[in-house]
């Protein structure tokens, strides 16, 4: 009996050694299979398992065995992770993913500009190409411009043209959608971008500051409401144009769908960047009568209802 239960015991023994023999080979062949990714990725804040759900959506392959694995490096780092090569091994990934953090740079994009211009600027600063810049931006975005929020953000460098597309966008497009569902109560991205997105760009560009976002906004409701023309200088500030001064014979000769004064209505899509304040300017104009607006001597704008006001006030500057 007993010479019995001790070849049990070494079978079982046996046995143990050689299931954990087994595992650990295929561990650490596990381990050293390659994973291709970005040399730099962004990792939102959360739990491990948030995280690998993350990097399986974003096309890095997770399993329930790599939550486990992952747990015995540590745990995830937040933010921008700097991997250091496209091409590693899940042991190296798994190091990284919970010991490494990127250096950032800011780069901020300016309320009005552009997204050519401003990927001109963020090319010369973080050594990158605009034109691929532009190229992952129109593959990725739902619309030409107005897209990406004005504000500054914080990028590792060593990221590449296309995640920092990526990351700009999501951000982006989760703040319009969270503005949209707080304002509005759904969100309709036709609707959101091709009114009310358009709206507080033309606002931006046409506002003098702040103050007079909401003024400006009930200037475009008005003038749509009675079917008049905006005519308005800031959305021939298009594209490379952000800061070309408007004049009479541009506006003649301007035929794009972002005059004006030939069309009317809203410009297809915004023309611009944008911020919180003038999307909720956009969403909440002003209550008062006002079709026309002139810029005086001090910078700011002349509000008025009457047309002969708005006459006096355009005398008054050239004086």
């Amino acid at each position: 009996m007993i010479k019995k239960i001790y070849q049990l015991i070494t079978s079982l023994i046996i046995l143990f050694f050689l299931a954990s023999s087994a595992l650990y080979l295929y561990v650490q062949n596990y381990l050293n299979k390659t994973i291709t990714t970005q040399n730099v990725i962004f990792i939102p804040k959360g739990s491990t398992k948030s995280v690998l759900n993350h990097l399986d959506k974003n096309g890095i392959k997770m399993q329930l065995f790599d939550y486990y694995l992952v747990k015995l490096y540590g745990f995830p780092q937040a933010g921008w992770i700097d991997i250091g090569k496209s091409t590693l091994t899940r042991g190296e990934f798994y190091q990284a993913l919970t010991h490494s953090k990127a250096a950032l740079k800011n780069i901020t994009l300016i309320p009005g500009e552009t997204k050519e211009l401003f990927f001109d600027e963020v090319a010369l600063k973080l050594d990158l190409n605009s034109t691929k810049l532009l190229t992952f931006y129109e593959k990725n975005a739902p619309y030409p411009d107005g897209v990406l929020i004005a504000e500054t953000y914080s990028v590792p460098k060593g990221i590449d043209e296309e995640g920092l597309i990526k990351h700009l966008l999501s951000h982006s497009l989760d703040e319009h959608k969270k503005l949209s569902l707080e304002f509005l109560g759904n969100y309709d991205e036709k609707l959101w971008f091709e009114k009310y997105i358009t709206m507080a760009s033309i606002i931006t560009k046409e506002a003098a500051d702040v103050s007079e976002f909401g003024l400006v906004s009930a200037v475009i409701y008005n003038r749509l409401k009675i079917n008049m023309p905006l005519q308005m200088d800031g959305t021939l500030n298009y594209k490379r144009y952000s800061h070309t001064k408007v004049t009479p014979k541009m506006i003649r000769e301007d035929m794009s769908p972002f005059n004006t004064y030939k069309n009317s209505g809203l410009p297809p899509h915004p023309i611009c960047s944008v911020t919180i304040e003038s999307i909720k300017a956009a969403l909440n104009p002003s209550d008062v009568n006002y079709l026309y607006f002139m810029k005086n001597k001090s910078g700011k704008h002349d509000f008025t209802h009457s047309y002969k006001i708005h006459l006096r006030n355009i005398k008054s500057v050239k004086k």
